[in-house]
């Protein structure tokens, strides 16, 4: 072998130990001379928060519901006589208005006209009859007063006779009443101002007695039903009805303040609380009251006001009542709904 041969293996197995050495060597001089870290003490930067100062105030509190708006009164239009429809008025159309008392539909009146004429007709003949057997028993009595002896039967006075007889000229009375009512009947009056929800009669049908022709409602006072859950009744003061308690309180309830949006704008109603319902809602445990507002269809000052039409949701604003020496805060101070921090003099929480 070679002295270059061995050289060249020697080297290759002396200088990587060499490598590892001077590593060894380097590390081990970087450890003994690196310097210990200051040590301080952990600083932690106190949290920054805000704060309201706040002072005791008199508040009007204020209860929130909704609801869907009704009439108050709702009825079916239904004919008390039967026949064929002669006219049908312009405002019976769904959505029509009408006032109290306006004729709204009218029935073929004839076949009561004649029962008029033969009302008339039997009352006549009733009174001829009566003034007859009134004569006959006088003439009876003046000939048992001339011919006859002891007290005269109501037989031969003939008094069961005129007894009938004015029996029958009350029931053709009668008779004659029942007709002009019947033909009174042959048009149909509005029992109030009002609205059609719905109709189904037009001119040329047979209207049948007690069928409805029409779905109406009133519109003088529109309904609200508002639940109210129990945990808020202790803030407003909601009209109770006791048995035997005649009295009012349609005048002394909370007022409400009802808003929606139509068209894209929000409109406000203004009413009143004028009762609550007879049941609380084993569900939801909630009390239901009734909101009323006067003249739901009028502008009430406000020139482009939609009326408060049934259906309509609605979103109501209770007065409650007003407490005082309270503190207002907003609800993002609370914690745990029920909880608030508090800072000291020392700006502790």
């Amino acid at each position: 072998m070679s002295r270059a041969l061995l050289l060249r293996r020697f080297l290759m197995v002396v200088l990587p130990l060499l490598v590892v050495a001077a590593g060894i060597v380097a590390a081990w001089s970087m450890i003994a001379s690196r310097q210990e870290p200051e040590r301080r003490p952990a600083e932690i930067p106190p949290p920054l928060v805000r704060v309201m100062e706040v002072q005791p105030q008199s508040v009007q509190l204020t209860v929130h519901a909704e609801g869907t708006v009704t009439p108050r009164t709702a009825s079916d239009l239904v004919p008390e006589i039967s026949g064929r429809v002669t006219w049908v008025s312009t405002g019976l159309v769904a959505g029509g208005f009408f006032e109290e008392g306006e004729e709204l539909l009218k029935i073929d009146p004839r076949e009561y006209e004649l029962a008029v004429i033969r009302a008339r007709s039997a009352i006549a003949q009733a009174k001829t009859r009566l003034a007859t057997e009134e004569q006959e028993a006088a003439v009876a009595h003046k000939e048992w007063e001339a011919l006859g002896e002891g007290e005269p039967t109501d037989l031969t006075l003939r008094k069961p006779q005129i007894a009938e007889a004015q029996a029958a000229l009350a029931s053709a009375q009668a008779a004659l009443e029942q007709a002009e009512y019947d033909l009174e009947r042959t048009v149909l009056r509005a029992p109030y101002a009002g609205r059609v929800r719905s109709e189904q009669v037009d001119v040329g049908q047979f209207a049948s007695r007690g069928t409805s022709v029409a779905h109406i409602y009133a519109v003088d006072v529109a309904e609200v039903r508002l639940p109210i859950p129990d945990s808020e009744l202790a803030f407003v003061d909601v009209p109770l009805a006791y048995r035997g308690d005649e009295s009012s309180q349609r005048d002394s309830g909370p007022r409400v303040t009802l808003r929606a949006e139509f068209g894209g704008t929000q409109y406000t109603w203004q009413g009143r609380i004028v009762r609550t319902e007879g049941e609380i809602d084993p569900r939801t445990q909630m009390i239901h009251v009734v909101a009323q507002v006067q003249d739901p269809y009028g502008r009430g000052g406000q020139s482009n006001r939609p009326p408060l039409a049934v259906g309509m949701f609605v979103n109501a604003e209770i007065t409650g009542n007003r407490v005082s020496r309270v503190f207002v805060l907003p609800r993002s101070v609370m914690r745990a709904e029920d909880r608030v921090m508090v800072v000291d003099s020392d700006n502790r929480c």
